[in-house]
């Protein structure tokens, strides 16, 4: 029974202090000796000190013979139905029964008329009646106690979780943005060096004004990187001119070689995307089809919406050697790029994106991003980096 919570309940709510206790004991009696005034007492027209005294004193016993039925209640308040019945039942005849005898007996001796005891059973019915009243007067008051306690109890166990959850959300946002963060992050360098590397070829070579084309162009890309929050979207009309800042510098390594086959709906340019998602993908096909073909090749993005998804396909014409397709379907053996293209639709969508590689015909590799359609009202600002370069 110790492990019983309504008896940790009860035992709580049994420190409580005991005014109230009191307070409604007196209420209770009070109006007991307005009823029996008004019913009895005037209504008989006996309106004098001994009458009076009679119906005032008769409530004060009757406080008194209520303490040993809140003992007895109190003390069978956990034991079975049936128990708490029976003796609630019991203790109720033999309080009244008693309480019946002071009352005739201080009526007799204060008004000092004789021959009342005949009319016991009256008085009876109604000690009965009275006390039946407060037994189910301090039941209802107990429960409401013990209600609005375990109430108390529920909205500060929902506070408490709700307060939890919001930790966790809390917790989580930060975890998935630094993980956003990283990820971006990781992006930059890997670009970074072999654009550099390029750079030093060319340096190598003496073509120092193609080397500072190409270090300009690399200040461009990398002042719209850094402007860019990496945990926002941004609109795929945005994504296209930094990856055409992108598409500069490689356009000064490969020359003709490179060529740009981009065809956005006007509906897919507004969609929502992570940004530099798509610049990974094009810098895989630079180093599997341009740079190892002499004659280049082509490169081409679809984007367009069907059925409220965002679909971005992007393929090349092929290096015409044979590639692995266990290389391409295996996440382990992919670049660096590819697997964080992946990483970040995770983070961001959960399962709610398709992401597949496939090898074509041609040899090409074909790569299909499939994302929920979000769209907000886009329009190309007046910043001279963003608009320096314009859709191929």
């Amino acid at each position: 029974m110790s492990d019983n919570p309504l008896l940790r309940i009860n035992k709580i709510i049994s420190k409580k202090p005991v005014y109230l206790f009191w307070f409604l004991q007196i209420c209770f009696w009070s109006f007991v000796s307005l009823i029996s005034l008004v019913s009895l007492t005037l209504w008989y027209v006996q309106i004098d000190v001994e009458h009076l005294s009679h119906t005032f004193s008769q409530s004060i016993v009757g406080i008194v013979f209520s303490m040993p039925l809140y003992w007895i209640f109190m003390r069978c308040w956990h034991a079975p139905i049936f128990t708490r019945v029976f003796l609630s039942i019991a203790s109720v005849l033999i309080i009244s029964f008693v309480w019946t005898v002071i009352r005739v007996e201080l009526y007799i001796k204060l008004v000092g008329s004789e021959g009342h005891w005949d009319e016991f059973g009256g008085w009876f019915f109604s000690s009965i009646f009275i006390y039946f009243c407060w037994t189910g007067f301090f039941h209802g008051i107990r429960y409401y106690q013990l209600l609005q306690f375990e109430h108390k109890i529920m909205l500060k166990k929902e506070a408490e979780a709700k307060s939890e959850q919001l930790k966790r959300l809390s917790a989580q946002s930060v975890a998935r943005d630094a993980k956003i963060k990283m990820l971006r992050y990781q992006l930059n360098p890997h670009f970074l060096c072999n654009t550099l590397n390029a750079i030093n070829s060319l340096i190598e070579c003496e073509l120092s004004e193609k080397a500072q084309l190409m270090t300009v162009q690399l200040s461009k890309f990398l002042r719209y990187s850094l402007d860019n929050n990496p945990d926002t979207k941004i609109a795929l009309e945005f994504e296209i001119i930094a990856l055409n800042l992108y598409l500069e510098i490689e356009k000064t390594r490969f020359g003709e070689r490179l060529n740009l086959d981009f065809q956005i709906s006007e509906q897919a340019k507004s969609a929502l995307i992570p940004s530099l998602l798509i610049q990974p993908i094009i810098e895989n096909s630079m180093k599997h089809v341009i740079a190892k073909n002499e004659e280049g090749g082509t490169i081409s993005l679809r984007a367009e919406v069907v059925s409220d998804m965002l679909v971005l396909t992007l393929s090349d014409t092929g290096s015409g050697a044979r590639i692995d397709r266990n290389k391409v379907k295996g996440e382990a053996s992919r670049g660096v790029g590819l697997r964080n293209i992946d990483e970040r639709l995770k983070v961001l969508y959960a399962d709610d994106y398709v992401f597949n590689l496939n090898i074509m015909p041609s040899s090409g590799l074909k790569t299909i991003i499939k994302l929920p359609f979000e769209c907000i009202e886009t329009k190309i600002t007046d910043d001279p980096v963003q608009n320096s370069i314009t859709m191929s």
